[in-house]
């Protein structure tokens, strides 16, 4: 029977090469010179520090475009509040993988108010999608792109 995986994933090597250029460019340019700008990866989590908030708004923008520039959405971003500790400012942006339960229930609410004829199961952090015609599951494909989502989806595994 045909289907496909609806996902939510963030290609990690290439979330670390964006976060060190990003580093690199912030290191370099001659506004952050003698600054205590920095930007730091662990796990999923961007850490951002800086002098002033204005300068943060700076390194979040040179992450941005670093991301972007290596095909990451930044739509995964999940900024959170900037905390002030003394002297300096700091920010962690999560980076979101995986689709939630609220957002797999929207999907399938989605997919079973078109009338198409397949079934989508949440299995884990993905969304399997199955139906007897290849074709229903293509529309399926193009009927999820058409929508804004907080978050980037991919389809993978389709199989006949």
């Amino acid at each position: 029977m045909p289907s496909f995986d609806v996902v939510s994933e963030v290609d990690l090597p290439e979330l670390r090469n964006a976060v060190d250029q990003a580093r690199r460019e912030i290191e370099n340019r001659f506004d952050f010179k003698g600054t205590s700008a920095a930007v730091e990866l662990s796990d999923t989590t961007i850490q951002m520090k800086g002098d002033a908030e204005f300068q943060l708004e700076q390194v979040l923008d040179i992450v941005r475009m670093k991301l972007a520039k290596r095909g990451i959405d930044v739509a995964c971003m999940d900024p959170q509040e900037v905390t002030k500790s003394g002297m300096a400012v700091k920010q962690d942006i999560l980076i979101r993988q995986g689709i939630e339960a609220d957002l797999a229930k929207r999907i399938q609410r989605l997919i079973k108010d078109a009338k198409i004829k397949v079934q989508a199961s949440l299995q884990e952090d993905q969304i399997r999608v199955t139906g007897k015609k290849r074709d229903d599951l293509q529309q399926v494909i193009a009927l999820l792109r058409a929508q804004t989502f907080d978050r980037p989806l991919q389809y993978q595994n389709f199989r006949d």
